[in-house]
């Protein structure tokens, strides 16, 4: 799996994420896996034809130690179709800027 992986996390990192992404992401049934929401202005051309797939979302895995932001887009309509994928470039920088922007908000410092 492509991860953009901020590793080396303390205790209070972690707690600031897992509280950022209560507010910022959709929960999951797992306490520490959240989705976030792709912006429609970024989805590709297959995405954009697959409306029955819509949103699309990237998965953010948060652990004491790390947070793992996956580059696989996805769906929650179905586990398998040609509108999933790894992120074009836009996508990735989009995934990025999102993480990086957190840490500022959060005044994380790694």
């Amino acid at each position: 799996m492509k991860q953009y992986v901020l590793d080396q996390l303390r205790e209070s990192d972690y707690l600031k994420i897992m509280e950022y992404l209560g507010k910022n992401a959709e929960e999951s049934v797992f306490s520490e896996l959240f989705w976030i929401k792709l912006p429609p202005e970024l989805y590709t051309q297959t995405q954009k034809e697959h409306s029955q797939c819509h949103p699309f979302r990237f998965a953010v895995n948060l652990t004491r130690n790390d947070a793992a932001f996956e580059l696989l887009i996805r769906t929650p309509q179905a586990m398998r179709c040609a509108c999933i994928g790894y992120a074009n470039q836009k996508q990735r920088d989009y995934i990025l800027d999102f993480a990086d922007k957190m840490l500022d908000k959060l005044e994380i410092k790694l």
